[in-house]
């Protein structure tokens, strides 16, 4: 028996199962809402560093100009970052509203497709930051065997810009991740309490 979510343990100590509930549940809803503000805010950033990022270059009286999207790699992590931003936005105002009203505002059907779209975002980060970092390393080292030149020796400024926002995307990626794992956390612990409920209701 329990009172005011008290339980009485098997050895007779009590056990604020309401009390510990809640509080974890705070404390879940609260970093949720810090890892999608990093996420926008890192992601905005990263965009933005590199897709501002340009060099221009004279090469026997022929001025070349580097950009992002002269690599398929770059171009691919600025729209996914753009992505990612617009995304961990609109969860932002799901969670304040969410914490405004006092509710978690969320239901079985709404926790998977919030899981999902964590899912595809936490994989589609991993994939474009793979993609950048290997090209920034063939930029930085070349590839003798294909007689690539080292191109960060002629853009030295355009390099380093890159690397600052392929830094931060990987910052943002492992931040998806992480919140993939709260999202998956918190849909299974939102099936754990429907079934308790189908059970108790026998």
């Amino acid at each position: 028996m329990n009172y005011l979510g008290v339980g009485i343990s098997p050895g007779n100590v009590p056990v604020y199962h309401g009390t510990n509930l809640k509080v974890i549940d705070r404390r879940v809803r609260v970093a949720e809402l810090v890892l999608r503000c990093l996420i926008c805010g890192l992601s905005v950033l990263a965009a933005v560093l590199i897709g501002t990022d340009a060099q221009v270059k004279e090469i026997f009286t022929i001025r070349k100009k580097a950009r992002f999207t002269d690599m398929k790699a770059l171009v691919f992590l600025v729209v996914t970052n753009g992505v990612a931003a617009t995304y961990s936005f609109i969860q932002v105002v799901r969670c304040v509203v969410g914490m405004v009203r006092g509710s978690v505002l969320v239901n079985k059907p709404l926790a998977c497709a919030i899981f999902t779209g964590d899912q595809a975002m936490a994989y589609l980060n991993v994939a474009a930051v793979g993609a950048a970092v290997q090209s920034a390393v063939f930029a930085k080292l070349g590839q003798t065997e294909l007689q690539w030149m080292k191109i960060c020796n002629m853009y030295g400024k355009f390099c380093n810009q890159v690397g600052e926002g392929v830094a931060i995307a990987v910052l943002v990626s492992v931040c998806t991740v992480v919140l993939s794992c709260i999202s998956a956390f918190s849909l299974f612990r939102l099936c754990g309490k429907n079934k308790a409920k189908g059970s108790s209701g026998w």
